[in-house]
């Protein structure tokens, strides 16, 4: 009897005991020092013209909502619109708990496959954009020499009010040493626009640092799973099929609509379950 119950036990527990050693081994990968971090979103338009710079809206709106469902706050940086709606280029801080951690593999492009408003054949085309996740850079991490910047302030163009465009508040930051150039026009005030350009610049330039380094380890053990290769398509979006695809984890999720109005929750965890899995193999781990 003792033992039958024993036995019943133990079978039960069994499953328990797997997910307690997985969680072991994964408190003993090393820690990503950004997972706590806050984070810049960069969308921009790639491939596809106008459909892309409107695929641009939908998935910053995408990533709004899901912050929105975490008790996250997003705020708008900079935004360059597009000529039929949507954004050439949209990019925000998104601040909460762990922002990092749960966004960091969504850096890459996301392709989209749908039939445009405009196309009176009903054909589907496919467009891209590219996602960056940022990890904020705190201002120890980098040491922004005012004598490596070159900052231009001139005119605002575009939409803004005439406030906006009869004074010289907008700003371009250009770091002289690695070339990259930051624009902020969507302020009144210059002072504002500096200071976000030059939160931008700084989480760009670690970012790059970052990129390098994560380069360097990948051509050491000739393994890109964390080198966050921008150019690579990670996901399709495909409207006809309602369908979205993740290509890393071969995943395909038939809710479409509920994916880009922000429930991306079951997409992360599942990348996350296959980038952790492949950081045990590497360390011998697993």
């Amino acid at each position: 009897e003792l033992a039958e119950l024993a036995r019943e036990e133990l079978t039960s527990l069994e499953p328990e005991h797997a997910e307690l050693v997985q969680q072991v081994k994964l408190l003993l990968l090393p820690k990503d020092p950004n997972d706590e971090k806050n984070v810049i979103l960069e969308v921009r338009a790639g491939t596809g013209g106008d459909e892309a710079s409107l695929f641009v809206g939908d998935v910053f709106r995408m990533y709004a909502r899901f912050a929105e469902s975490k008790g996250w706050r997003v705020e708008t940086l900079s935004s360059s619109e597009g000529t039929k709606g949507g954004f050439k280029e949209v990019v925000a801080m998104i601040k909460g708990d762990r922002v990092f951690s749960s966004l960091k593999y969504e850096s890459g492009v996301h392709r989209v496959q749908r039939v445009p408003a405009t196309e009176s054949q009903g054909r589907v085309h496919t467009s891209a954009v590219t996602v960056a996740i940022l990890p904020e850079a705190a201002a120890v991490e980098v040491d922004l020499k005012e004598n490596e910047l070159r900052i231009d302030v001139y005119r605002s163009s575009g939409p803004g009010g005439q406030s906006v465009n009869t004074t010289d508040s907008a700003v371009r930051i250009t770091h002289v040493p690695t070339g990259l150039v930051v624009i902020c026009q969507d302020e009144k005030s210059q002072h504002k626009n500096r200071a976000k350009a030059m939160t931008i610049l700084a989480s760009r330039l670690l970012d790059k640092i970052r990129q390098e380094e994560d380069q360097k380890r990948a051509q050491e053990r000739r393994s890109m799973v964390k080198s966050g290769d921008r150019s690579e398509k990670i996901r399709t979006y495909n409207y006809p099929q309602d369908r979205v695809t993740d290509h890393r984890v071969g995943l395909t999720v038939h809710d479409l609509s509920g994916i880009i109005g922000g429930d991306l929750e079951q997409m992360i965890i599942a990348v996350t379950t296959h980038f952790q899995a492949e950081e045990l193999r590497e360390s011998g781990l697993e």
